[in-house]
């Protein structure tokens, strides 16, 4: 696969992966729309395995999400836990697994941890000494996940992913982010290869 990254070094000492989870990991629904239940939760080809080989490689994975859903009444935090168990036990039947889940259930302005802030990011930074900004790249595919890797101070992978369910201010995100790619197993892929 060809990896449309921008050259950004070899990224040394990297330690950990922050991962947006909708639009990265799994299918991301239309604006508007929220996964509430594992049936609706379809994961993007090779994410599995890109995670798996994170895991190999001796990153921490570490999931950094907003869940508005929660704020707006569509679902619980429970629930979001449960598809997060469910993912991880799926990843486990593959061989790979996320080190740690962290979501925002707030509406927009209400609160630090919802991306761009990085209240999310200080608190897994709290839980494992290899979520160090200077040893860490987030990868997400919104200007909200990009704004939050600058903010934090670690490096940003931007995912294009679908065109169809992209947000406003992707160019932005684009332009600020250190690479681009068209999916979390294209970064892994220029991540690696580099090591």
């Amino acid at each position: 696969m060809k990896s449309s990254l921008r050259r950004v070094g070899p990224f040394p000492g990297l330690r950990c992966v922050f991962l947006d989870r909708d639009g990265v990991i799994n299918r991301k629904p239309p604006e508007g729309s929220y996964i509430s239940a594992w049936s609706d939760f379809e994961l993007l080809a090779g994410a599995e395995e890109a995670i798996g080989r994170l895991n190999r490689a001796g990153c921490k994975v570490l999931v950094i999400s907003n869940q508005r859903g929660i704020a707006l009444g569509f679902y619980t935090a429970e629930v979001v836990e449960q598809l997060h168990a469910r993912l991880q036990l799926h990843l486990q039947a593959q061989g790979a697994h996320i080190d740690g889940f962290y979501f925002c259930p707030h509406e927009k302005g209400e609160c630090s941890c919802r991306k761009p802030e990085i209240g999310l990011f200080k608190q897994a930074q709290r839980e494992f000494a290899a979520a160090a900004p200077e040893r860490s790249v987030m990868i997400g595919d919104s200007l909200s996940d990009i704004e939050a890797a600058v903010r934090f101070g670690c490096r940003s992978i931007f995912v294009k992913g679908d065109p169809n369910t992209r947000k406003p201010g992707s160019e932005t995100a684009e332009k600020l982010a250190d690479g681009t790619v068209e999916s979390l197993a294209e970064a892994v892929d220029a991540m690696l290869s580099k090591r």
